[in-house]
C-alpha cells in the first residue's frame, strides 16, 4: 500500500512538541496572564456576584475577635450576662453567614470555572478540526489527546477554585489587617516584618513548580501516546505477532518511571521551603505576647487582655489565607505551564480557511477542472525527511506541476502512475485536504478555495483504501454521512452497496457494534460498508483513491460492483492501483513526477504503447492473489 502523502516519525528528542508552534509560543508571563483573564471575560457578572460574596464574608468573619475582645475586656468583668448572651450569639452567628456564604461562592465559582473549561476544550477541539491534513501526519494522535484531557484537566482547579480563592484570601488578608492596625498598629508591624521573605520564598517556588509541571506534562503526553498506539487493535496484533509485548511493556514501564521522578519531584518542589513558612506563622502568636509584655515592662502603654487575645485570634485568621494565598500564587505558576501548551493549540495556524464572502452551489452539477495545478508540500517534509509522494527531504521539489485536466459533469477519469507520482496528492486537492500552491480546480466553474466548507463536503465525496470506522453500531456509522437518514434509506443504501445480506445475517443487525476501527468486519466489508456511508452521503463528485488496491479478486468483484452502483451518473476520479478497474474510464491520465506524461481512452493508450501499456503490461504479469478479505 502506498500514498502520496508524506509520513513523519517523531523526534525522540521532543515527540511531544508541535510542529507548527509559532514563534511567540512562549509568551512573557503579563501576556499570558492577561490572555488568561479573557477567558473569564464572558462571565463578568457572575464573578461579580463571587466577589461580593467574598468581601461580605471576609467583613464578617473579621468581626468576630472585636466580639471577642468585648466579652474579655467589657462583658465578663463587668458581669453583664445579657451583654454576653449578645456577643455570643454575634459570634455564632458571624461563623454562620460565613459559611453560607462560601458555599454560595464555591457553588457560583465552580459553575464559572466549569465553564471555562468547557469553553477551552471546545475552542482546542474546534480548532484541531480546521487544521489541515498535514498538521495530523505529523502529529500523534496521543498528543493531541493529552492536550485536550492532561493539560485542560490539570488547569480544573485553577480556573475553578484558585482565582476565586485568590480573591478569597485577598480579601480576608487585607480586611484582616484593617482589623489589626485598628486593635494595635505596633504589635500589626511585627507582624509583618517578615511577609517580603514570605513572599520571596512563595516566588521561588511557583517558578521551580512550573518548570517541573512543563516536563512532567510532556512526559504524560509521550505515554498517552504510547498508549493509543500500543493498545489499539493495530497496536496489539503488531506487537503480538512480531514478539514485542514484553518490550513494549519494558517500554512503557521505562517512561512511567520518569513519570514518577517528575511527580516526586512535582510534590516536594519547594516543600521544605513553604513548610519554613508555616513554622514561622504558627510561632508568631508568642512573638506578639512576647512583644507585648516587652513594651508593658519597658513602661510603654500597656495592652489589655481582650485586646491582646483578638488581636492573636486575628494574626492566626491571617495565618490561615495568607499561607493560601502565597500557595496560590505557587498553583498560578505551575497552571501557566499548562495554559501555556494549551495556547500553542490555540495558537496554530490554520491554513485552510472559508472566504469571507463564500460561494454556496444548492445543485452542483460535477465537472471538475484542474487548471495549471501545482502542489509543493513546501518546508512540511523538509523537517521531517523525504516523504513517500517525494517531496524529499529539501522540501522544494514539487509534488504536482501544471496539471491541466476536465473531468465534465457525469464523466469520469482515471489517474494512474508509480508510487509517489502524485496520484493521492491530486485527489486530496478536490475536496481541499491540501490547498494548491499554484493554479485552480474549479467545480462547476467556482474555484474550491471560494466556495463555502458545506457545499464543498455535499458536493465531493470520497472512497479511501484506509476505511475508517467508528467504534459504534453499523447505523451509527452509516448515519455519520446523514445523520436525519431513515432506517429504510440505511437499508437501500447498504443494498446498493452489496453489504445489506450481511448485516441482516449478524445478530443484531444495523445494531451489531463495528469494534474498534471495524475490526470485526474484514477489509471488504468494511470497504462496503464506507461505500454505502457514501451512497447516503450522494455527493456529486466521487473520489475513489484505490478503493480495492488492498483485496482478493473475489472481494474486489462484489466491492466493484457497489463502486459502479455509486459510480452511476456522478463526476468520477479514480486513483488507480490494479489497471484492470479503469478500462473503461472516459479518460485516463498517467503521471509520473508530478506531471501528466500521457493521456486518452484505455485503447488509445495502449495502441500507443508509451507508459501506460508498459504498466498494463506489467500488472496483467504480477496477477495478484490476496487472501480472502
Amino acid at each position: 500500500m502506498h500514498h502520496d502523502t508524506p509520513h513523519w516519525t517523531p523526534s525522540p528528542a521532543n515527540p511531544t512538541k508541535p510542529e507548527h508552534s509559532p514563534p511567540g509560543a512562549d509568551p512573557d508571563q503579563p501576556a499570558q496572564l492577561r490572555r488568561i483573564l479573557r477567558l473569564f471575560r464572558p462571565y463578568r457578572g457572575r464573578l461579580a456576584l463571587v466577589g461580593l460574596l467574598v468581601a461580605a464574608s471576609a467583613l464578617v468573619s473579621v468581626a468576630s475577635p472585636f466580639l471577642l475582645r468585648e466579652i474579655l475586656d467589657t462583658a465578663i468583668p463587668e458581669r453583664r450576662t445579657g451583654l454576653l448572651s449578645l456577643l455570643a450569639l454575634g459570634m455564632i452567628a458571624a461563623a454562620v453567614v460565613t459559611s453560607v456564604f462560601g458555599v454560595l461562592q464555591t457553588l457560583v465559582s465552580t459553575t464559572v470555572g466549569q465553564r471555562v473549561m468547557h469553553d477551552l476544550r471546545t475552542a482546542v477541539y474546534d480548532r484541531l478540526q480546521r487544521m489541515p491534513l498535514a498538521f495530523f501526519t505529523r502529529t500523534r494522535t496521543g498528543e493531541v489527546q493529552s492536550r485536550i484531557a492532561n493539560d485542560i484537566g490539570g488547569m480544573q482547579a485553577t480556573v475553578t477554585s484558585t482565582a476565586t480563592s485568590l480573591v478569597s484570601n485577598l480579601t480576608s488578608v487585607v480586611a484582616t489587617v484593617v482589623a489589626m492596625l485598628a486593635l494595635d498598629w505596633r504589635l500589626t508591624v511585627v507582624s509583618l516584618l517578615l511577609l517580603p521573605l514570605f513572599v520571596w520564598i512563595s516566588r521561588r517556588v511557583g517558578r521551580e513548580r512550573k518548570r517541573i509541571t512543563s516536563q512532567r506534562q510532556k512526559q504524560m503526553a509521550t505515554m498517552s501516546a504510547m498508549v493509543t498506539e500500543s493498545l489499539s487493535v493495530s497496536g496489539i496484533l503488531l506487537g503480538r505477532t512480531m514478539g514485542r509485548s514484553d518490550s513494549l511493556t519494558r517500554d512503557f514501564a521505562r517512561e512511567s518511571e520518569r513519570l514518577v521522578g517528575l511527580e516526586v519531584r512535582s510534590s516536594m518542589a519547594g516543600r521544605w521551603r513553604m513548610s519554613t513558612i508555616g513554622i514561622v506563622m504558627a510561632a508568631m502568636p508568642a512573638l506578639i505576647y512576647w512583644a507585648a509584655g516587652m513594651v508593658m515592662d519597658s513602661g510603654g502603654p500597656s495592652v489589655s487582655l481582650g485586646t491582646l487575645v483578638a488581636f492573636v485570634s486575628l494574626q492566626q485568621g491571617l495565618f490561615r489565607p495568607a499561607v493560601s494565598l502565597l500557595s496560590t500564587g505557587v498553583d498560578i505558576q505551575t497552571s501557566l505551564a499548562l495554559f501555556q501548551r494549551i495556547f500553542e493549540y490555540l495558537d496554530l495556524p490554520i491554513d485552510i480557511t472559508e472566504p469571507a464572502e463564500p460561494v454556496r452551489l444548492e445543485k452542483v452539477r460535477g465537472e471538475v477542472r484542474f487548471d495549471r495545478v501545482d502542489f509543493t508540500y513546501a518546508n512540511e517534509a523538509s523537517a521531517k525527511g523525504s516523504g513517500a509522494d517525494g517531496s524529499g527531504a529539501k522540501g522544494s521539489k514539487p509534488t504536482l506541476s501544471g496539471i491541466d485536466l476536465t473531468v465534465p459533469a457525469g464523466g469520469s477519469l482515471a489517474v494512474v502512475g508509480p508510487t509517489g507520482s502524485g496520484k493521492t496528492t491530486l485527489s486530496y486537492l478536490v475536496p481541499r485536504l491540501y490547498d494548491v500552491t499554484g493554479g485552480r480546480i474549479l467545480i462547476d466553474g467556482v474555484d474550491v478555495r471560494d466556495l463555502d466548507f458545506d457545499t464543498l463536503s455535499r458536493a465531493v465525496g470520497v472512497v479511501s483504501q484506509e476505511t475508517y470506522l467508528f467504534h459504534a453500531s453499523v447505523a451509527d456509522n452509516l448515519r455519520f454521512a446523514k445523520p436525519d437518514a431513515t432506517d429504510e434509506e440505511l437499508v437501500a443504501a447498504a443494498r446498493a452497496a452489496q453489504i445489506h445480506d450481511h448485516i441482516a445475517s449478524l445478530p443484531e443487525g444495523y445494531d451489531t457494534l463495528v469494534g474498534e476501527r471495524g475490526y470485526r468486519f474484514s477489509g471488504g466489508e468494511k470497504q462496503r460498508l464506507a461505500i454505502a456511508r457514501t451512497i447516503l452521503r450522494d455527493p456529486p463528485v466521487l473520489i475513489l483513491d484505490e478503493a480495492t488496491s488492498a483485496l482478493d479478486t473475489r472481494t474486489e468483484h462484489a466491492v466493484q460492483q457497489a463502486i459502479d452502483t455509486l459510480s452511476a451518473g456522478r463526476t468520477t476520479i479514480t486513483i488507480a492501483h490494479r489497471l484492470s478497474t479503469v478500462r473503461d474510464a472516459d479518460q485516463i491520465v498517467v503521471l509520473d513526477g508530478g506531471r501528466i506524461a500521457e493521456r486518452g481512452s484505455h485503447d488509445e493508450l495502449l495502441a500507443r504503447g508509451g507508459r501506460y501499456a508498459a504498466l498494463v503490461r506489467r500488472d496483467e504479469s504480477l496477477a495478484p492473489v490476496a487472501p480472502a478479505g
